[in-house]
């Protein structure tokens, strides 16, 4: 019988089962090309994600859209914004342990609109993330974190990915 362990998986204290964390990339865009290179990259690592973490990528349109995915039992929402932390990728794989450990079942990062987040937005947000100070094209933004991810979930795994091997 195979078995996976998923290392992105907290035990309830009620019942003591594992309940699975499940991490969302969030794009909000007027019109998404899902057929483009970027968008198949974008694909190809949330699906390499989830044997390690339950991952979905989520093209949305409006703000309110995403607010809507927010409304899940115990997530946490993380923008991408200038204006945020920049993490390495053992400190981003940390963060996203931590959230784990402290007991989230859903981990929502989210990609804004071009016009950036409204001051409300960004005051909901459980944390604020920033890839650097250059500001990247949508798609190549959405490439750069579901990487990110996927880098993160093998961290936590300790499988040699981010080591180079």
């Amino acid at each position: 019988m195979d078995t996976k362990i998923c290392i992105f998986c907290h035990r309830s204290p009620r019942t003591r089962t594992l309940i699975p964390v499940r991490i969302t990339l969030a794009t909000i865009r007027d019109s998404a090309p899902r057929n483009s290179p970027l968008a198949a990259l974008t694909r190809d690592y949330i699906e390499r994600t989830n044997p390690f973490i339950p991952a979905e990528w989520t093209p949305l349109k409006t703000v309110p859209d995403l607010l809507a995915l927010r409304a899940r039992p115990a997530s946490v929402l993380l923008l991408l914004d200038s204006t945020g932390r920049q993490y390495g990728s053992v400190e981003f794989a940390n963060l996203l342990g931590s959230l784990r450990d402290g007991g989230k079942r859903s981990a929502l990062l989210a990609i804004g609109p071009a016009d950036g987040w409204s001051p409300a937005d960004v005051k909901s947000a459980d944390h604020l993330i920033s890839l650097g100070p250059m500001t990247l094209p949508h798609q190549l933004a959405a490439v750069v974190l579901a990487e990110q991810i996927y880098r993160a979930a093998t961290i936590l795994a300790r499988h040699p990915y981010h080591l180079g091997h």
